[in-house]
């Protein structure tokens, strides 16, 4: 079993930052890619940004310039470092780890949720 948390989302005013976290712990042999998304208008999450292990990103459109993903492969941790936020990043935020376990089973695990939310 694998498990994600995410911690570092909360309320912050138009044009501020925050850097959100996600650790995976559990039945781990390799992290593949990670990633994060967000929820978008519809019932479709939304990618933000993805890295690979060997530090590859992508990003959405919507984001270039202002989010930076990362990762510690020591830690098992993702990071999304995310600047000039506006209202319309107002969502909750997910993670998501492609994992291969001991078992050499290769699988998608989500976390929970963290929310973010931008004033203007």
């Amino acid at each position: 079993q694998v498990q994600l948390v995410e911690s570092g989302g909360g309320s912050v005013q138009s044009g501020g930052s925050l850097r959100l976290s996600c650790a995976a712990s559990g039945s781990i042999l390799r992290l593949n890619v990670m990633g994060w998304y967000r929820q978008g208008p519809g019932p479709e999450r939304e990618l933000v940004a993805t890295i690979s292990s060997a530090g590859s990103t992508n990003y959405a459109d919507s984001v270039k310039g202002r989010f930076t993903i990362s990762r510690d492969n020591a830690k098992n941790t993702v990071y999304l470092q995310m600047n000039s936020l506006n209202a319309e990043d107002t969502t909750m935020y997910y993670c998501k780890c492609n994992v291969v376990n001991f078992a050499g089973t290769t699988r998608d695990y989500w976390g929970r949720g963290t929310q973010v939310t931008v004033s203007s």
